[in-house]
């Protein structure tokens, strides 16, 4: 029997959803489970599995089209079914189609499923990392189902039940034979402009100035290799639109100032190996998450927001966790931190995290957030100012943990600095207010025992 495949509701305030990519085309056979195609609303991408095994009989909203949550976008049935009166329906149901989707076909979606990223630069999940480690498979020959080409774990397990060799049961390739060594950031940068890293002229590893020159002209690629256009437009994702839109209005609407504030991270390290020699294993960004909390008990005023000409105090801390992805930046939220274990938060955060870079994440944990931690720490950033995520009244930034010499009794010592970036609106917390809360909290990461007062 036919069955509908409706525009799922991710969240209880989705309201329409765009298809931007679809894995099958008509007449594929599909299994219960398998990703058919991705659908974006204004936070994040999803991929979306079938709800049983079946033919695809009909893409009836193509990629780029959009459509209120529960309106048909394909039927999913055996070969041969009438779904007439189906098509009829959804026909009925006004679903808006892009131009330039409207002319993509069918074959060029199903290539599409298996094109990896530019550069050479292999995207893929923690999880399917893990699994192709353990079974030896190389990631380069597994083709990617999540979005833009990312591979998943189940991408992995079907290259293995396909008759994919292990790495160590392949032809060995010449030592050094296409090797391409650059730069995070030049690998990165290659990705966004389309630039085959193997297409630049230079001596050692490929730097970022290196990828802006190739792109620019003005570093030639070897004989035969195609031309990069030296500009190249594309349409923001409807994830970049919200960005843009909310970090503007946040700005237009808060009058902020940013307190800058270092701590000697000595005990907080001394915490986070004796946890990890018991067994638990836990970031600084969960360790920060659950002082934060208990700080912000504390400082109501920091933990507020603000509607219209009222402040709502909130007796709960939501602690919203910053989250980098390809397109952007999301913040799932850990509700209740305040009164969970550092074990439960560290679990929740994690799992929040993968599911955001996995398109697995229930849009509902991006709401309800009391106040956000913002970490970029590990890209080296020693200072920064966040913008405060709306209705919030303030930020966390956290930057890079230095070896900085200070002294301490008269003496000179190295000690693990960190500075903590606070981003207030000054409509609700006042400079003396901003300084005692970092002051505070600087007290109990300083000295973690406190937290058991």
């Amino acid at each position: 029997m036919a069955r509908e495949l409706l525009m799922p509701k991710l969240g209880l305030t989705m309201k329409t959803g765009k298809i931007v990519k679809w894995y099958v085309k008509e007449g594929d056979k599909i299994a219960s489970g398998d990703n058919i195609f991705d659908v974006e609303n204004e936070k994040l991408t999803n991929t979306i599995q079938s709800p049983a095994d079946g033919t695809l009989l009909k893409i009836i909203l193509p990629e780029g089209g959009s459509a209120p949550v529960l309106d048909i976008v394909g039927v999913l049935g055996e070969e041969g079914e009438d779904i007439s009166s189906i098509i009829a329906k959804a026909g009925k149901s006004g679903g808006e189609t892009e131009p330039a989707a409207a002319a993509a076909s069918p074959a060029a979606t199903k290539t599409a499923a298996a094109e990896k990223p530019a550069a050479g630069r292999i995207i893929a999940a923690p999880a399917a990392k893990k699994l192709a480690r353990e079974k030896g498979v190389d990631l380069s020959l597994v083709a990617g189902s999540g979005p833009k080409g990312r591979i998943v774990e189940a991408d992995v397990e079907k290259f293995l039940a396909e008759g994919g060799a292990p790495a160590s049961a392949q032809a060995e390739a010449p030592a050094g034979a296409g090797e391409v060594r650059a730069t995070p950031l030049a690998e990165k940068m290659a990705q966004d402009k389309g630039i085959d890293l193997t297409k630049i002229n230079t001596d050692g590893r490929i730097t970022a100035a290196e990828v802006a020159a190739f792109a620019a002209g003005n570093i030639t690629a070897p004989a035969g290799a195609a031309a990069v256009s030296r500009e190249t437009r594309e349409p923001m994702s409807g994830m970049r639109k919200v960005i843009a839109q909310r970090m503007r209005e946040s700005q237009d609407i808060s009058p902020t100032v940013t307190y800058n504030n270092s701590v000697d991270m000595t005990q907080m390290k001394a915490a986070k190996d004796a946890l990890k020699k018991k067994g638990i294993k836990v970031s600084y960004t969960d360790l920060l998450v659950k002082m934060v909390s208990k700080a912000l008990l504390e400082f109501p005023l920091v933990n507020c927001s603000i509607e219209g000409e009222e402040i709502i105090y909130h007796n709960y801390v939501n602690m919203g966790v910053a989250v980098a992805l390809p397109d952007g930046l999301i913040v799932p939220v850990v509700d209740d931190a305040d009164s969970r274990s550092l074990e439960d938060v560290s679990a929740q955060v994690k799992q929040m995290a993968a599911d955001a870079r996995e398109g697995k994440l229930n849009p509902d944990r991006l709401q309800g957030g009391t106040f956000t931690i913002s970490n970029l720490g590990m890209y080296g950033i020693e200072t920064f100012t966040p913008i405060i995520n709306q209705p919030q009244v303030a930020i966390l930034g956290v930057n890079a943990m230095i070896d900085t010499p200070v002294v301490i009794d008269g003496e000179i010592t190295v000690r693990p600095i960190m500075a903590l970036s606070l981003t207030a609106d000054h409509r609700a917390v006042d400079g003396s207010k901003a300084a005692e809360f970092l002051q505070y909290l600087k007290s109990r990461m300083e000295t973690p025992l406190l937290l058991l007062i």
